[in-house]
């Protein structure tokens, strides 16, 4: 299956600024500093990612990377929505949480899928990163998850077994 592979690009930098929305805006309503610190970071990451995939991207119709990375969150994209619904219903850091957890699982699938496609090798590598990348997401929001629903580290776990 051929894959216009500029309109996979530019899609994905659409993604990535959309989860980039999605965790500034639960950062902003998170009380806890260190869920709040990890959904900042996470925020970074995303623009980053970003800008990968518009380091690879041909075309012309995003002139400038700040202006389209800092321009109004798209309250249309299943991330922006999916957060602004938790902000405005009961609003939790487990909830926040869970949330990105099950997005960055979709979207590592996601850039597989899209990866296993591409035949230009320096384009799959973006995209291989990237799911690299967001796989790290995942497990640094699982491990933020288990912190603070007071859950066993995964790097105690062996001063607990020695006990």
């Amino acid at each position: 299956m051929s894959i216009d592979i500029q309109e996979a690009i530019k899609r994905s930098i659409q993604t990535e600024k959309n989860a980039m929305n999605f965790y500034q805006l639960g950062a902003q309503k998170m009380k806890n500093p260190d869920a709040r610190r990890t959904f900042e970071l996470l925020a970074s990451e995303e623009r980053e990612h970003a800008t990968q995939f518009y380091k690879i991207y041909k075309g012309s119709d995003i002139p400038s990377f700040n202006m389209f990375m800092d321009a109004a969150p798209d309250n249309e994209s299943s991330w922006v929505s999916t957060i602004a619904r938790l902000i405005t219903a009961d609003f939790s850091e487990q909830k926040a949480l869970e949330l990105a957890m099950e997005r960055e699982k979709n979207l590592e699938e996601v850039l597989l899928e899209t990866a296993a496609k591409i035949d230009v090798p320096e384009i799959k590598a973006v995209y291989e990163l990237n799911a690299k990348e967001t796989h790290h997401h995942y497990e640094l929001i699982e491990s933020e998850y288990a912190r603070l629903m007071g859950m066993v580290h995964e790097t105690d776990i062996d001063t607990f077994v020695r006990e």
